[in-house]
């Protein structure tokens, strides 16, 4: 049997213990053997280093944008787009100034519209005008009215002379015939008949004028004073609803008292 040598107890055993100075795995100096271990401080050049690789991803295009880029467009077949300081590919991006507007230029009516009477008084010395339509179980009524706007009398006899009827592009509504009386026009009242008399400056005479009820509406009235005399074209205040193949029957003038 081997004879063994007693453990030495107390400090001057030779049990292992820690260094000396109260280092503990390469701890900082004066930490016991139960506290954490401290975290190791950065190098000093992982910071610069960081910001190089930073300033060299973002000037070669080589972030998650472009790395996208790639994956969808390999070939690099796309044209590129021009970039936000105003280029492209083939040079400086040039704005094109717009076009100037241009105005847009409306049609004129087709038709057109004869010896339409204005403003003022016409050379003849006589000025013709119209009043409302009248209405009343299908039979229509307008007054017309004549003036003399001259500097000489005027002598009335007879019917005012009603030529026909314009629509409103100044085509006539085929048909249309104008005659002295009332007996043609079912329900128009009875002419008074024809009368002599003088107009001087500044007075009027005024006649009926009466039709029936049609479809169709008439814009201008073709009349004369009387027969024989300067035909002249009215706007009418109120269109006339009349139609093809009608009838407008005239009572005669009498004077405006």
């Amino acid at each position: 049997m081997i004879a063994t040598r007693p453990k030495k107890s107390g400090a001057g055993a030779g049990a292992v213990g820690p260094p000396r100075g109260g280092d503990v795995a390469g701890g900082p100096r004066g930490a016991g053997p139960g506290s954490a271990r401290a975290p190791r401080a950065r190098p000093r050049w992982v910071r610069p280093v960081v910001l190089a690789c930073l300033m060299m991803t973002v000037t070669s295009g080589c972030g998650l944008g472009a790395e996208l880029d790639r994956e969808r467009d390999p070939e690099r077949t796309a044209a590129p787009l021009p970039s936000a300081v105003g280029t492209d590919a083939s040079g400086p991006l040039r704005i094109e100034p717009p076009e100037p507007l241009t105005s847009v230029a409306v049609p004129s009516p087709s038709g057109f519209v004869p010896d339409l009477q204005g403003g003022g008084c016409p050379r003849s010395g006589l000025r013709l005008g119209t009043g409302p339509v009248d209405a009343a179980m299908g039979l229509r009524a307008m007054t017309l009215v004549l003036t003399n706007c001259g500097k000489r009398p005027y002598a009335v006899d007879g019917y005012p002379d009603v030529v026909g009827v314009l629509g409103p592009e100044g085509a006539p509504i085929t048909g249309v015939r104008g005659v002295a009386g009332t007996d043609k026009v079912p329900m128009a009242p009875e002419d008074p008949g024809p009368s002599s008399f003088t107009l001087r400056p500044g007075e009027s005479a005024r006649a009926g004028l009466y039709w029936r009820m049609a479809a169709e509406e008439g814009t201008y009235l073709r009349v004369a004073p009387r027969k024989g005399q300067g035909v002249v074209t009215l706007a009418l205040p109120d269109p006339l609803d009349i139609g093809p193949e009608n009838t407008l029957g005239t009572t005669a003038w009498t004077p405006v008292s």
